[in-house]
């Protein structure tokens, strides 16, 4: 026997995404300014970095449209709901953060074989307040996200972490240039090489558990174990023989079979489901569904 689909979502889940459009918005100036300070600045790198923050602005307006497309409703062409918006918007920041490491790291490697001119001073301040906003997003986010369960956010907040400490790296890299002579006038590019390769890792810890969503893979076995508990503290439950869990957006999906007296009339059978679901969803309010199968147990 199994339960129907509950098909209503939590409109105060559309506003899960507002965390976005702030972080959009700050990379959208922040992206400006740079760009505007390499240009009088004469800094390579920071023209670089300020790339790097408008390929942000595209992946905060990508995690945006995910979540906000993740917490709609089901409807006839969808009927478990939207949530794979989700980890896709993961996968495309982790794509962009990939193509960035690349794109950086060969700007790195022409900038060696030609060194730019010698920056000017002012860039390094643009640098540090880029650092200190940039972590602060990043706080703000991965803040937000402890009760959204987002990998989106995450993969956004973390994005953000990289872009601090790419823009820490040019600000060790300019500031050696300007302050350390002509022999060192390349600092800056051996600074994003290093820079590179920290986003690439950033890239596939983002794209991991993404992937894992998309295919449907288990969550964590306390979550499971957990739902197992609440369902066999059911009065007239026997046994919960199999619990199937997947994560759909910033929601869990449940599926289990549970085991009650065979001798129970369908009426009883389908109350006890009923109650089981109930209990679950009150104690774990981010289980959006349960479908439960009831499995006979013969009283010898």
């Amino acid at each position: 026997m199994a339960d129907n689909r509950n098909n209503t979502i939590d409109p105060g889940d559309r506003k899960k995404a507002a965390p976005m459009l702030f972080s959009l918005f700050l990379n959208l100036f922040f992206a400006t300014g740079k760009g505007i300070a390499a240009f009088f600045g004469n800094s390579i790198a920071l023209m670089a970095d300020a790339g790097e923050s408008m390929s942000d602005v595209l992946t905060s307006l990508v995690v945006w449209i995910g979540i906000r497309t993740s917490v709609k409703g089901p409807d006839e062409d969808h009927p478990y709901g939207h949530g794979k918006a989700e980890p896709l918007a993961s996968i495309a920041v982790a794509t962009f953060l990939m193509i960035a490491s690349v794109l950086i790291a060969s700007r790195g490697v022409e900038r060696l074989r030609t060194p730019p001119e010698k920056p000017e001073p002012f860039t390094l301040w643009v640098l540090i307040a880029s650092i200190l906003i940039k972590e602060l997003i990043y706080r703000y986010l991965k803040h937000k996200n402890k009760d959204l369960k987002s990998n989106a956010m995450l993969a956004e907040a973390t994005h953000n972490r990289s872009d601090a400490i790419t823009s820490f790296m040019a600000l060790v890299g300019i500031a050696i240039s300007i302050y350390g002579g002509p022999k060192y006038i390349s600092a800056d590019a051996y600074a994003s090489l290093v820079a590179s390769l920290i986003i690439a890792y950033n890239s596939i810890r983002i794209f991991r558990p993404a992937f894992n969503e998309i295919m449907d893979a288990a969550p964590s076995r306390d979550i499971i174990e957990k739902i197992k508990s609440i369902a066999e503290n059911v009065p007239r439950v026997n046994e919960v023989e199999k619990c199937q869990v997947r994560k759909m957006g910033m929601k869990y999906l449940v599926d289990m079979h549970v085991y009650v007296n065979g001798n129970l009339s369908v009426e009883e059978g389908h109350d006890i489901s009923h109650r089981v679901k109930d209990a679950i969803r009150e104690n774990l309010p981010e289980v959006s569904d349960v479908l439960i199968h009831i499995e006979p147990t013969i009283q010898q």
